[in-house]
């Protein structure tokens, strides 16, 4: 499919990486990629154009019944300066999956990932290449149907914006988090395993209580019993109990992470076992008690791999590796971040060269 590209004619002032602060996906490149749908064209107008404001009539149905779904993914530069992405044609597959569940039309693949490429390739001076820092690639869709009717929508767009952006926490230090007994994130037969906007909204209101406590983020139990372990805020969590590797089981109500998948085989690799299951906060205070529980740690396309020191559940408070990072988290963290950034070799043919 043929993408369009008007250049822009008013570049911004990048931002000097490492000399000013950089507050994750507050900065913006110059240009973003777009492409429409309608019901009797299917996807069409592919096209770059300067980074700008979107024009939405006030009923846009997005706007209201939150029919909007996203990806996250990262690019980097190689040593030799080559344009590199992290397994998008996974995130891809995971879009289409997320919007089936809404009710959205999917995408060809290749659409996502070529647009991507185009816009990263225009916007490649952006991309940092410090250690630590990334380019990030947000692609989403909505709903543009200009009523607040519900009704099955017949027009959508499909945008991509870009931001550079340094770690989400403070790299491989410890985070503090606490289990989140009053609300849920979400619950069986819902939208939890969809990237939806609607999941990120309802689960604020923990989140920033947990940050008001001192904490850095939440650990999300399921919707039934309140005592299996789900999510860590927005990434998937993962416990070292003796010589396992335990993460909880994907079900409809956790997101099938790519870093997550992306960790099991490297876990896999070095010849530890992986556990994927049901996993209760008891158990873990159990494990913790006996001296079993050595690290544990959480990983996500933004926060990639970040360790946890120490969660706490009601009046409990469990401590991990002293509050330390553990070797295997450093480990881990070493072999996909030197992947993601060309400096390994790539022998299991995660990364995608742009340019």
């Amino acid at each position: 499919m043929e993408i369009k590209i008007t250049h822009s004619d008013s570049l911004k002032t990048k931002p000097r990486y490492g000399e000013e602060a950089l507050p994750f996906g507050t900065v913006m490149t110059d240009h973003m990629f777009l492409i429409n749908y309608s019901g009797s064209k299917g996807w069409h107008d592919a096209r770059i154009v300067p980074y700008a404001p979107l024009s939405l009539d006030p009923a846009t149905n997005c706007l209201h019944y939150g029919q909007l779904i996203f990806e996250g993914m990262k690019a980097y530069k190689n040593p030799e300066g080559k344009v590199l992405m992290f397994r998008p044609y996974e995130n891809a597959k995971r879009m289409n999956k997320s919007a089936i569940r809404m009710s959205m039309p999917e995408i060809d693949h290749d659409i996502v990932v070529n647009g991507i490429s185009k816009l990263l390739e225009l916007d490649k001076d952006w991309i940092p290449t410090l250690p630590g820092m990334s380019m990030y690639i947000r692609p989403f869709m909505m709903s543009t149907d200009p009523t607040i009717n519900v009704v099955q929508c017949d027009t959508y767009m499909f945008l991509v914006i870009l931001s550079p952006v340094g770690h989400i926490y403070q790299g491989l230090k410890p985070i503090r988090i606490v289990a989140e007994t009053e609300y849920i994130r979400a619950s069986r037969g819902g939208t939890g395993a969809a990237k939806c906007a609607g999941n990120y909204a309802g689960g604020f209101r923990a989140m920033f209580n947990a940050k008001k406590r001192g904490f850095d983020q939440v650990l999300w139990l399921d919707g039934i019993s309140n005592k299996y372990i789900e999510e860590a805020s927005t990434m998937n969590v993962f416990f070292v109990i003796d010589d396992v590797v335990v993460t909880p089981e994907i079900t409809d109500s956790i997101l099938d992470g790519i870093t997550r998948r992306s960790v099991i085989e490297i876990i896999k690799d070095l010849g530890i076992k992986v556990e994927e299951r049901k996993l209760s906060i008891d158990e873990v205070a159990s494990a913790n008690s006996s001296g079993k529980v050595k690290e544990v740690f959480c990983s996500g396309t933004a926060a990639v791999i970040t360790p946890i020191g120490e969660i706490t559940w009601g009046e409990q408070t469990m401590s991990f590796n002293n509050k330390e990072t553990g070797s295997l988290t450093k480990k881990i963290c070493d072999e996909l971040t030197g992947i993601q950034t060309g400096i390994l070799p790539d022998k299991r043919g995660w990364t995608y060269t742009v340019c």
